[in-house]
Protein backbone atom coordinates (compact mmCIF):
# COMPACT_ATOMS: atom_id res chain seq x y z
CA UNK A 1 0.00 0.00 0.00
CA UNK A 2 1.56 3.28 -0.84
CA UNK A 3 1.73 5.97 2.04
CA UNK A 4 -0.66 7.78 0.34
CA UNK A 5 -2.98 5.09 0.42
CA UNK A 6 -2.16 4.52 4.13
CA UNK A 7 -2.64 8.28 5.34
CA UNK A 8 -5.81 8.06 3.70
CA UNK A 9 -7.06 5.31 5.66
CA UNK A 10 -5.55 6.35 9.16
CA UNK A 11 -7.35 9.59 8.13
CA UNK A 12 -10.58 7.67 7.85
CA UNK A 13 -10.30 5.36 10.93
CA UNK A 14 -9.48 8.33 12.68
CA UNK A 15 -12.64 10.20 11.71
CA UNK A 16 -14.55 7.37 12.29
CA UNK A 17 -13.31 6.85 16.05
CA UNK A 18 -13.68 10.38 16.91
CA UNK A 19 -17.37 9.83 15.61
CA UNK A 20 -17.62 6.96 17.90
CA UNK A 21 -16.22 8.33 21.11
CA UNK A 22 -13.06 6.18 20.68
CA UNK A 23 -13.41 2.69 20.45
CA UNK A 24 -14.56 2.27 16.84
CA UNK A 25 -14.82 -1.77 17.59
CA UNK A 26 -16.99 -1.80 20.58
CA UNK A 27 -19.36 1.13 19.39
CA UNK A 28 -20.02 -0.66 15.94
CA UNK A 29 -21.22 -3.74 18.30
CA UNK A 30 -23.23 -1.60 19.83
CA UNK A 31 -25.35 -0.11 17.39
CA UNK A 32 -25.66 -2.94 15.55
CA UNK A 33 -27.09 -4.31 18.31
CA UNK A 34 -29.39 -1.65 19.21
CA UNK A 35 -30.45 -2.00 15.50
CA UNK A 36 -31.15 -5.66 16.39
CA UNK A 37 -33.09 -4.39 19.33
CA UNK A 38 -35.50 -2.09 17.54
CA UNK A 39 -36.33 -4.84 14.58
CA UNK A 40 -36.98 -7.03 17.37
CA UNK A 41 -39.35 -4.71 19.43
CA UNK A 42 -41.48 -3.85 16.30
CA UNK A 43 -41.10 -7.69 15.13
CA UNK A 44 -41.27 -10.15 18.00
CA UNK A 45 -44.08 -10.55 20.15
CA UNK A 46 -43.40 -12.26 23.48
CA UNK A 47 -45.45 -14.02 25.80
CA UNK A 48 -45.21 -11.88 28.69
CA UNK A 49 -46.24 -8.90 26.95
CA UNK A 50 -49.68 -8.11 25.18
CA UNK A 51 -49.50 -8.34 21.44
CA UNK A 52 -49.02 -4.91 19.79
CA UNK A 53 -50.86 -4.35 16.93
CA UNK A 54 -49.32 -3.61 13.48
CA UNK A 55 -51.31 -3.19 10.36
CA UNK A 56 -48.61 -4.45 7.77
CA UNK A 57 -48.25 -7.16 9.77
CA UNK A 58 -52.05 -7.95 9.99
CA UNK A 59 -52.28 -7.27 6.34
CA UNK A 60 -49.41 -9.55 5.46
CA UNK A 61 -51.26 -12.36 7.82
CA UNK A 62 -54.22 -12.17 5.14
CA UNK A 63 -52.32 -11.47 1.90
CA UNK A 64 -49.83 -14.49 2.32
CA UNK A 65 -51.12 -17.21 3.79
CA UNK A 66 -51.62 -20.48 2.50
CA UNK A 67 -55.13 -20.72 2.42
CA UNK A 68 -56.01 -17.11 1.19
CA UNK A 69 -53.19 -15.99 -0.80
CA UNK A 70 -53.82 -17.67 -3.96
CA UNK A 71 -57.49 -16.75 -3.84
CA UNK A 72 -56.69 -13.18 -3.45
CA UNK A 73 -53.86 -12.43 -5.53
CA UNK A 74 -56.21 -14.35 -8.59
CA UNK A 75 -59.03 -12.27 -7.53
CA UNK A 76 -56.65 -9.33 -7.61
CA UNK A 77 -55.49 -10.18 -11.38
CA UNK A 78 -58.82 -10.65 -12.03
CA UNK A 79 -60.16 -7.37 -11.19
CA UNK A 80 -57.21 -5.74 -13.10
CA UNK A 81 -58.39 -7.31 -16.31
CA UNK A 82 -61.90 -6.57 -16.18
CA UNK A 83 -61.28 -3.04 -15.43
CA UNK A 84 -58.70 -3.08 -18.42
CA UNK A 85 -61.09 -4.89 -20.74
CA UNK A 86 -63.97 -3.23 -19.35
CA UNK A 87 -62.41 0.61 -19.04
CA UNK A 88 -60.73 -0.20 -22.54
CA UNK A 89 -64.02 -0.44 -24.40
CA UNK A 90 -64.91 3.14 -24.79
CA UNK A 91 -61.85 4.78 -25.41
CA UNK A 92 -61.51 2.08 -28.06
CA UNK A 93 -64.60 2.54 -29.28
CA UNK A 94 -63.40 6.72 -29.53
CA UNK A 95 -60.25 5.67 -31.19
CA UNK A 96 -61.81 3.05 -33.77
CA UNK A 97 -64.48 5.99 -34.89
CA UNK A 98 -61.60 8.01 -35.03
CA UNK A 99 -59.21 6.38 -36.98
CA UNK A 100 -61.45 3.85 -38.99
CA UNK A 101 -64.80 5.14 -39.27
CA UNK A 102 -63.69 8.96 -39.88
CA UNK A 103 -60.37 9.43 -41.38
CA UNK A 104 -60.37 5.95 -43.35
CA UNK A 105 -62.64 7.52 -45.41
CA UNK A 106 -61.22 10.65 -45.54
CA UNK A 107 -58.03 9.53 -46.38
CA UNK A 108 -59.99 7.71 -49.21
CA UNK A 109 -61.72 10.74 -50.41
CA UNK A 110 -58.30 12.58 -51.04
CA UNK A 111 -56.58 9.84 -52.57
CA UNK A 112 -59.33 9.86 -55.04
CA UNK A 113 -59.54 13.71 -55.18
CA UNK A 114 -55.58 13.29 -56.10
CA UNK A 115 -55.90 10.56 -59.04
CA UNK A 116 -53.67 8.64 -56.58
CA UNK A 117 -53.04 4.85 -58.50
CA UNK A 118 -55.22 2.21 -56.75
CA UNK A 119 -52.09 0.48 -55.79
CA UNK A 120 -50.29 3.05 -54.10
CA UNK A 121 -53.72 3.97 -52.51
CA UNK A 122 -53.95 0.36 -51.55
CA UNK A 123 -50.76 -0.23 -50.12
CA UNK A 124 -50.21 3.05 -47.91
CA UNK A 125 -54.17 3.34 -47.07
CA UNK A 126 -55.98 0.01 -47.43
CA UNK A 127 -52.83 -1.54 -46.04
CA UNK A 128 -50.30 0.69 -44.08
CA UNK A 129 -52.69 2.98 -42.59
CA UNK A 130 -55.23 0.19 -41.63
CA UNK A 131 -52.79 -1.73 -39.64
CA UNK A 132 -51.33 0.88 -37.72
CA UNK A 133 -54.94 2.17 -37.45
CA UNK A 134 -56.02 -1.14 -35.78
CA UNK A 135 -53.25 -1.64 -33.56
CA UNK A 136 -53.40 1.86 -31.99
CA UNK A 137 -57.43 1.27 -31.46
CA UNK A 138 -56.84 -1.78 -30.01
CA UNK A 139 -53.91 -1.87 -28.19
CA UNK A 140 -53.58 1.87 -26.75
CA UNK A 141 -56.66 2.11 -24.40
CA UNK A 142 -56.16 -1.74 -22.53
CA UNK A 143 -52.16 -1.10 -21.99
CA UNK A 144 -52.82 2.32 -20.81
CA UNK A 145 -55.05 1.16 -18.09
CA UNK A 146 -53.33 -1.74 -17.32
CA UNK A 147 -50.08 -0.62 -16.59
CA UNK A 148 -50.85 2.20 -14.37
CA UNK A 149 -52.99 -0.66 -12.31
CA UNK A 150 -49.98 -2.63 -12.24
CA UNK A 151 -47.55 -0.14 -11.07
CA UNK A 152 -49.95 1.06 -8.55
CA UNK A 153 -50.48 -2.23 -7.50
CA UNK A 154 -46.27 -2.46 -7.02
CA UNK A 155 -46.34 1.18 -5.49
CA UNK A 156 -48.53 -0.15 -2.84
CA UNK A 157 -46.55 -2.87 -1.75
CA UNK A 158 -48.41 -6.17 -3.53
CA UNK A 159 -46.64 -7.18 -5.70
CA UNK A 160 -43.50 -8.41 -3.69
CA UNK A 161 -46.40 -10.29 -1.64
CA UNK A 162 -47.36 -11.93 -5.20
CA UNK A 163 -43.70 -13.27 -5.50
CA UNK A 164 -43.75 -14.25 -2.05
CA UNK A 165 -46.80 -16.34 -2.77
CA UNK A 166 -45.35 -17.72 -6.08
CA UNK A 167 -41.96 -18.17 -4.49
CA UNK A 168 -42.19 -21.91 -3.65
CA UNK A 169 -43.92 -22.86 -7.15
CA UNK A 170 -41.00 -21.59 -8.80
CA UNK A 171 -38.91 -22.69 -6.90
CA UNK A 172 -39.99 -26.16 -7.57
CA UNK A 173 -39.87 -25.27 -11.20
CA UNK A 174 -36.08 -25.00 -10.78
CA UNK A 175 -36.91 -20.38 -11.65
CA UNK A 176 -36.49 -17.91 -9.72
CA UNK A 177 -39.60 -16.37 -7.18
CA UNK A 178 -38.93 -13.14 -8.99
CA UNK A 179 -40.10 -14.45 -12.40
CA UNK A 180 -43.85 -14.29 -11.08
CA UNK A 181 -43.29 -10.53 -11.16
CA UNK A 182 -42.17 -10.63 -14.89
CA UNK A 183 -44.87 -13.19 -15.77
CA UNK A 184 -47.70 -10.89 -14.20
CA UNK A 185 -46.13 -8.21 -16.26
CA UNK A 186 -46.14 -10.29 -19.30
CA UNK A 187 -50.25 -10.37 -18.69
CA UNK A 188 -50.32 -6.41 -20.11
CA UNK A 189 -47.24 -7.10 -22.74
CA UNK A 190 -44.85 -9.57 -23.50
CA UNK A 191 -42.46 -7.21 -24.27
CA UNK A 192 -43.05 -5.71 -21.40
CA UNK A 193 -42.66 -9.00 -19.81
CA UNK A 194 -38.91 -9.79 -21.13
CA UNK A 195 -37.83 -6.05 -20.21
CA UNK A 196 -38.86 -6.56 -16.21
CA UNK A 197 -36.83 -9.99 -16.23
CA UNK A 198 -33.89 -7.21 -15.55
CA UNK A 199 -35.03 -7.49 -11.81
CA UNK A 200 -33.64 -11.31 -12.19
CA UNK A 201 -29.86 -11.44 -11.36
CA UNK A 202 -29.13 -14.89 -12.37
CA UNK A 203 -28.41 -14.89 -16.28
CA UNK A 204 -30.02 -18.88 -16.51
CA UNK A 205 -32.95 -17.77 -14.59
CA UNK A 206 -33.65 -14.66 -16.26
CA UNK A 207 -33.34 -16.92 -19.91
CA UNK A 208 -35.94 -18.98 -17.89
CA UNK A 209 -38.14 -15.78 -17.32
CA UNK A 210 -37.74 -14.32 -21.04
CA UNK A 211 -38.21 -17.76 -22.76
CA UNK A 212 -41.53 -18.82 -20.96
CA UNK A 213 -43.25 -15.38 -20.65
CA UNK A 214 -45.03 -16.04 -24.19
CA UNK A 215 -47.15 -17.89 -22.32
CA UNK A 216 -48.41 -15.07 -20.04
CA UNK A 217 -51.75 -14.36 -22.22
CA UNK A 218 -51.08 -10.44 -23.37
CA UNK A 219 -53.94 -7.76 -23.78
CA UNK A 220 -53.21 -8.47 -27.52
CA UNK A 221 -54.65 -12.15 -27.22
CA UNK A 222 -57.20 -11.34 -24.81
CA UNK A 223 -59.87 -9.70 -27.44
CA UNK A 224 -59.33 -13.06 -29.43
CA UNK A 225 -60.20 -15.32 -26.47
CA UNK A 226 -63.45 -13.35 -25.55
CA UNK A 227 -64.64 -13.24 -29.29
CA UNK A 228 -64.14 -16.73 -29.56
CA UNK A 229 -65.31 -18.07 -26.28
CA UNK A 230 -68.39 -15.63 -26.65
CA UNK A 231 -69.24 -16.70 -30.12
CA UNK A 232 -68.73 -20.60 -29.76
CA UNK A 233 -68.89 -21.39 -25.90
CA UNK A 234 -71.40 -18.66 -24.92
CA UNK A 235 -73.73 -20.48 -27.82
CA UNK A 236 -73.45 -24.12 -25.49
CA UNK A 237 -75.02 -22.90 -22.95
CA UNK A 238 -78.83 -20.99 -21.44
CA UNK A 239 -78.07 -16.79 -21.85
CA UNK A 240 -77.99 -16.15 -18.76
CA UNK A 241 -75.51 -18.38 -17.73
CA UNK A 242 -73.50 -17.17 -21.05
CA UNK A 243 -71.49 -14.47 -19.47
CA UNK A 244 -70.22 -17.05 -16.53
CA UNK A 245 -69.33 -19.37 -18.83
CA UNK A 246 -66.85 -17.01 -21.57
CA UNK A 247 -65.05 -15.68 -18.08
CA UNK A 248 -64.39 -18.98 -16.77
CA UNK A 249 -63.16 -20.46 -19.79
CA UNK A 250 -60.92 -17.51 -20.55
CA UNK A 251 -59.80 -17.35 -17.23
CA UNK A 252 -59.24 -21.08 -17.62
CA UNK A 253 -56.91 -20.49 -20.71
CA UNK A 254 -54.82 -17.49 -18.71
CA UNK A 255 -54.25 -20.50 -15.54
CA UNK A 256 -53.15 -23.09 -18.53
CA UNK A 257 -50.59 -20.38 -19.35
CA UNK A 258 -49.42 -20.04 -15.87
CA UNK A 259 -49.66 -24.07 -15.32
CA UNK A 260 -47.01 -23.88 -19.22
CA UNK A 261 -44.94 -21.76 -17.88
CA UNK A 262 -43.92 -23.60 -14.61
CA UNK A 263 -43.91 -26.75 -16.52
CA UNK A 264 -41.33 -25.07 -19.14
CA UNK A 265 -39.50 -23.67 -16.82
CA UNK A 266 -39.13 -27.22 -15.17
CA UNK A 267 -38.38 -28.64 -18.20
CA UNK A 268 -35.59 -25.73 -19.50
CA UNK A 269 -34.44 -25.87 -15.82
CA UNK A 270 -33.36 -29.73 -15.88
CA UNK A 271 -31.93 -29.84 -19.14
CA UNK A 272 -30.33 -26.80 -21.83
CA UNK A 273 -30.32 -24.49 -18.41
CA UNK A 274 -29.61 -26.63 -16.44
CA UNK A 275 -28.52 -25.31 -12.55
CA UNK A 276 -29.20 -24.76 -9.39
CA UNK A 277 -31.88 -21.87 -7.79
CA UNK A 278 -30.16 -19.06 -6.79
CA UNK A 279 -31.05 -17.64 -3.13
CA UNK A 280 -34.28 -15.38 -3.10
CA UNK A 281 -33.51 -13.02 -0.32
CA UNK A 282 -37.07 -11.09 -0.27
CA UNK A 283 -37.87 -8.01 1.63
CA UNK A 284 -41.42 -7.29 1.85
CA UNK A 285 -41.65 -3.52 1.99
CA UNK A 286 -44.10 -1.72 3.92
CA UNK A 287 -47.80 -0.80 2.74
CA UNK A 288 -47.57 2.56 1.56
CA UNK A 289 -49.84 5.00 -0.64
CA UNK A 290 -48.93 5.25 -4.20
CA UNK A 291 -47.11 7.77 -6.28
CA UNK A 292 -49.68 9.03 -8.92
CA UNK A 293 -47.55 11.13 -10.93
CA UNK A 294 -44.58 9.05 -10.89
CA UNK A 295 -46.68 5.79 -11.60
CA UNK A 296 -48.47 7.62 -14.94
CA UNK A 297 -45.15 8.35 -16.00
CA UNK A 298 -43.91 5.49 -15.32
CA UNK A 299 -46.43 3.23 -17.00
CA UNK A 300 -47.52 5.58 -19.69
CA UNK A 301 -44.28 7.07 -20.96
CA UNK A 302 -42.10 4.24 -20.16
CA UNK A 303 -43.75 1.35 -20.79
CA UNK A 304 -47.37 2.19 -22.77
CA UNK A 305 -46.03 4.07 -25.24
CA UNK A 306 -42.40 2.98 -26.22
CA UNK A 307 -44.62 -0.52 -26.50
CA UNK A 308 -46.93 0.99 -29.05
CA UNK A 309 -44.22 2.39 -30.75
CA UNK A 310 -42.21 -0.82 -31.56
CA UNK A 311 -45.56 -2.36 -32.64
CA UNK A 312 -46.22 0.33 -34.90
CA UNK A 313 -42.87 0.00 -36.56
CA UNK A 314 -43.66 -3.79 -37.40
CA UNK A 315 -46.91 -3.02 -37.87
CA UNK A 316 -46.99 -0.36 -40.72
CA UNK A 317 -44.77 -3.49 -43.19
CA UNK A 318 -47.44 -6.06 -41.91
CA UNK A 319 -50.50 -4.17 -43.45
CA UNK A 320 -48.41 -3.68 -46.64
CA UNK A 321 -48.13 -7.42 -47.13
CA UNK A 322 -51.71 -8.00 -45.83
CA UNK A 323 -52.94 -5.67 -48.75
CA UNK A 324 -50.21 -7.13 -51.46
CA UNK A 325 -50.98 -11.03 -50.85
CA UNK A 326 -54.61 -10.46 -51.31
CA UNK A 327 -54.67 -8.20 -54.51
CA UNK A 328 -51.58 -10.13 -56.27
CA UNK A 329 -52.59 -12.80 -58.68
CA UNK A 330 -50.83 -16.02 -59.89
CA UNK A 331 -53.60 -17.37 -62.55
CA UNK A 332 -55.59 -15.23 -61.56
CA UNK A 333 -55.86 -16.31 -58.38
CA UNK A 334 -54.81 -13.73 -55.21
CA UNK A 335 -51.98 -14.70 -53.62
CA UNK A 336 -53.58 -15.49 -50.08
CA UNK A 337 -55.55 -17.71 -51.91
CA UNK A 338 -52.84 -19.81 -53.33
CA UNK A 339 -50.96 -19.59 -49.44
CA UNK A 340 -54.39 -20.88 -47.89
CA UNK A 341 -54.64 -23.68 -50.20
CA UNK A 342 -51.24 -25.12 -49.23
CA UNK A 343 -51.38 -24.33 -45.68
CA UNK A 344 -55.43 -25.59 -45.10
CA UNK A 345 -54.52 -29.76 -44.98
CA UNK A 346 -51.36 -28.94 -42.42
CA UNK A 347 -53.95 -26.49 -40.50
CA UNK A 348 -56.83 -29.29 -40.46
CA UNK A 349 -54.89 -31.63 -38.60
CA UNK A 350 -53.85 -29.11 -35.79
CA UNK A 351 -57.88 -28.20 -35.74
CA UNK A 352 -57.26 -25.21 -37.13
CA UNK A 353 -57.06 -24.23 -41.10
CA UNK A 354 -55.19 -22.66 -43.68
CA UNK A 355 -56.94 -18.89 -43.02
CA UNK A 356 -56.22 -18.89 -39.39
CA UNK A 357 -52.17 -19.87 -40.30
CA UNK A 358 -51.95 -17.31 -42.50
CA UNK A 359 -53.47 -14.59 -40.54
CA UNK A 360 -50.83 -15.40 -37.69
CA UNK A 361 -47.81 -15.79 -39.73
CA UNK A 362 -48.96 -11.70 -41.96
CA UNK A 363 -50.00 -10.53 -38.08
CA UNK A 364 -47.08 -11.29 -36.45
CA UNK A 365 -46.42 -7.96 -35.53
CA UNK A 366 -49.34 -7.27 -33.65
CA UNK A 367 -51.53 -10.05 -32.32
CA UNK A 368 -54.34 -7.23 -32.77
CA UNK A 369 -54.52 -7.43 -36.08
CA UNK A 370 -55.64 -11.50 -35.97
CA UNK A 371 -58.77 -11.02 -35.85
CA UNK A 372 -59.67 -8.37 -39.00
CA UNK A 373 -57.39 -10.55 -40.85
CA UNK A 374 -59.12 -13.67 -40.40
CA UNK A 375 -62.47 -12.43 -41.38
CA UNK A 376 -60.99 -10.36 -44.56
CA UNK A 377 -59.32 -14.12 -45.28
CA UNK A 378 -62.37 -15.63 -45.00
CA UNK A 379 -64.69 -13.38 -47.16
CA UNK A 380 -61.61 -13.34 -49.90
CA UNK A 381 -62.10 -17.22 -49.95
CA UNK A 382 -65.66 -18.25 -49.49
CA UNK A 383 -67.28 -15.33 -51.96
CA UNK A 384 -69.04 -13.78 -49.62
CA UNK A 385 -70.25 -10.27 -50.38
CA UNK A 386 -71.70 -7.40 -48.60
CA UNK A 387 -69.31 -7.45 -46.24
CA UNK A 388 -65.66 -5.85 -46.03
CA UNK A 389 -64.63 -3.43 -47.93
CA UNK A 390 -62.37 -5.44 -50.42
CA UNK A 391 -59.64 -7.48 -50.96
CA UNK A 392 -56.43 -6.57 -48.20
CA UNK A 393 -58.97 -4.54 -46.18
CA UNK A 394 -58.97 -5.66 -42.63
CA UNK A 395 -62.37 -5.04 -41.08
CA UNK A 396 -64.53 -6.31 -37.56
CA UNK A 397 -67.99 -6.40 -37.14
CA UNK A 398 -69.93 -4.86 -34.04
CA UNK A 399 -71.95 -7.81 -33.78
CA UNK A 400 -70.94 -11.39 -32.70
CA UNK A 401 -73.18 -13.25 -34.31
CA UNK A 402 -72.30 -11.44 -37.61
CA UNK A 403 -68.62 -12.21 -36.93
CA UNK A 404 -69.93 -16.28 -35.70
CA UNK A 405 -71.78 -16.05 -39.04
CA UNK A 406 -68.64 -15.40 -41.36
CA UNK A 407 -66.41 -17.91 -39.21
CA UNK A 408 -68.86 -20.88 -39.61
CA UNK A 409 -69.27 -19.83 -43.29
CA UNK A 410 -65.55 -20.43 -43.44
CA UNK A 411 -65.91 -23.98 -41.97
CA UNK A 412 -65.26 -22.94 -38.05
CA UNK A 413 -66.80 -25.13 -35.51
CA UNK A 414 -66.29 -26.02 -31.78
CA UNK A 415 -62.92 -27.59 -32.48
CA UNK A 416 -61.64 -24.81 -34.42
CA UNK A 417 -62.35 -22.29 -31.85
CA UNK A 418 -60.91 -24.71 -29.46
CA UNK A 419 -57.87 -25.56 -31.16
CA UNK A 420 -57.58 -21.65 -32.12
CA UNK A 421 -57.63 -20.15 -28.54
CA UNK A 422 -54.86 -22.83 -27.43
CA UNK A 423 -52.75 -21.84 -30.36
CA UNK A 424 -53.45 -18.18 -29.07
CA UNK A 425 -52.28 -18.78 -26.03
CA UNK A 426 -49.34 -20.92 -26.79
CA UNK A 427 -47.80 -19.67 -30.31
CA UNK A 428 -45.21 -17.76 -31.47
CA UNK A 429 -44.21 -13.79 -29.62
CA UNK A 430 -45.24 -10.91 -31.24
CA UNK A 431 -42.31 -9.71 -33.69
CA UNK A 432 -42.13 -6.47 -30.82
CA UNK A 433 -41.33 -9.28 -28.21
CA UNK A 434 -39.25 -11.26 -30.08
CA UNK A 435 -37.40 -7.70 -31.06
CA UNK A 436 -37.30 -6.91 -27.19
CA UNK A 437 -35.86 -10.35 -26.45
CA UNK A 438 -32.90 -9.84 -28.65
CA UNK A 439 -32.32 -6.49 -27.05
CA UNK A 440 -32.55 -7.66 -23.87
CA UNK A 441 -30.25 -10.72 -24.19
CA UNK A 442 -28.25 -9.99 -27.17
CA UNK A 443 -27.92 -13.39 -28.23
CA UNK A 444 -29.54 -14.96 -31.73
CA UNK A 445 -29.65 -17.84 -30.45
CA UNK A 446 -31.85 -17.55 -27.14
CA UNK A 447 -33.86 -14.77 -29.45
CA UNK A 448 -34.34 -17.90 -31.84
CA UNK A 449 -35.41 -20.40 -29.19
CA UNK A 450 -38.31 -17.92 -27.57
CA UNK A 451 -39.89 -17.51 -31.10
CA UNK A 452 -39.74 -21.15 -32.40
CA UNK A 453 -40.27 -22.89 -28.93
CA UNK A 454 -43.84 -22.12 -28.66
CA UNK A 455 -44.55 -22.46 -32.36
CA UNK A 456 -44.21 -25.61 -32.16
CA UNK A 457 -45.47 -26.55 -28.23
CA UNK A 458 -48.75 -24.72 -30.38
CA UNK A 459 -48.97 -27.00 -32.99
CA UNK A 460 -47.82 -30.68 -30.77
CA UNK A 461 -50.89 -29.18 -28.37
CA UNK A 462 -53.08 -28.03 -30.80
CA UNK A 463 -52.47 -31.74 -32.78
CA UNK A 464 -53.39 -33.54 -29.70
CA UNK A 465 -56.31 -31.70 -28.73
CA UNK A 466 -57.74 -32.46 -32.79
CA UNK A 467 -56.67 -35.91 -32.29
CA UNK A 468 -58.38 -36.55 -29.05
CA UNK A 469 -61.42 -34.71 -30.35
CA UNK A 470 -61.81 -36.88 -33.49
CA UNK A 471 -61.17 -39.42 -31.59
CA UNK A 472 -64.16 -38.99 -28.72
CA UNK A 473 -66.66 -38.33 -31.53
CA UNK A 474 -65.76 -41.18 -33.38
CA UNK A 475 -67.03 -42.99 -30.47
Amino acid sequence: MTSAAEAQLLATATAMRWEFGGNLHEQLVEAIYADAARIAERAVTRPDQEPRFDLDRTIDRVVTSRILGFPIMLLALAVVLWLTVIGSNIPSAFLFDLLIDTIYPLLKQIAANAGLAWWIEGILIDGVYLATAWVVSVMLPPMAIFFPLFTLLEDFGYLPRVAFNLDRAFKVAGAHGKQSLSMAMGFGCNAAGVISTAIIDSPREKLIAIITNNFALCNGRWPTQIVLATIFVGALVPSYLAGAAVALVVMGTAVLGVLLTLLVSWALSRSVLKGEVSTFSLELPPYRPPRILQTLYTSVIDRTLKVLWRALIFAAPAGAVIWLISNLTIGGTPIAVHTIDFLNPFGLLLGLNGVILLAYIVAIPANEIVIPTILMLTVLVTGITGVGEGAGVMFELNSEAATGAILRAGGWTLLTAISTMIFVLIHNPCSTTIFTTYKVTGSKRWTTVTALLPLFMGFAVTFGVAQIWRLVEGW
